[in-house]
């Protein structure tokens, strides 16, 4: 008896009565023998080997490279998508006192600053890290609007919850428009 029969005969053992003589898989066929083309991977499984379609089991409950959260659930939102709603927030509650000022100001969030020596004064910063930065205008033939950038991981890393983080972008927003107005920021507040 070759090895090859001697695996189908015991695998016909180990059926399970009543289940058409099918076998159960106990390993046995997995560990060796050779495939149909006399290559590796002869297991008796359907897209066992090389080439064949084998869907694995997902053990974390998430599906085949599905979303962990859906969509339309708060926390399936990013931290910059976050960020850039309190800066909106921000803009807005400021716009609703001084709308004419603001009207050509242009308004940016980067994720970090550039990495730049000495920054101008148009910066501001907490110790040697720049928070946000004031562009003023251009007038001219190409005129540029003014405009102000946050930079969204050095104010994250600062706030201890989100709450804070709102007070802070609205701080920060207002002093740099206080800065391009050249007035004081207690005067716009």
């Amino acid at each position: 008896m070759s090895d090859a029969e001697s695996r189908r005969s015991a695998a016909r053992d180990n059926s399970a009565p009543g289940d058409g003589g099918a076998a159960r898989d106990t390993g046995a066929a997995r560990d060796g023998g050779a495939g149909p083309d006399g290559g590796p991977g002869g297991g008796t499984r359907p897209g066992s080997g090389r080439g064949g379609a084998r869907r694995r089991r997902d053990r974390h409950g998430r599906g085949l490279r599905g979303r962990l959260v859906p969509a339309t659930v708060p926390s399936a939102r990013t931290r910059a998508e976050v960020f850039d709603d309190l800066v909106l927030d921000a803009v807005e509650s400021l716009e609703r006192r001084h709308g004419r000022e603001l009207t050509a100001v242009e308004f940016a969030v980067e994720d970090v600053p550039p990495e730049l020596n000495i920054y101008d004064s148009d910066v501001l910063e907490d110790g040697e890290v720049p928070l946000a930065r004031l562009l003023p205008g251009r007038p001219g033939r190409q005129p540029m609007p003014p405009r102000i950038i946050l930079y969204r991981r050095p104010l994250e890393f600062r706030a201890a919850d989100r709450e804070d983080l709102a007070d802070l972008i609205h701080d920060v927003v207002l002093e740099q428009l206080a800065n391009l107005l050249g007035v004081d920021p207690d005067e716009l507040e």
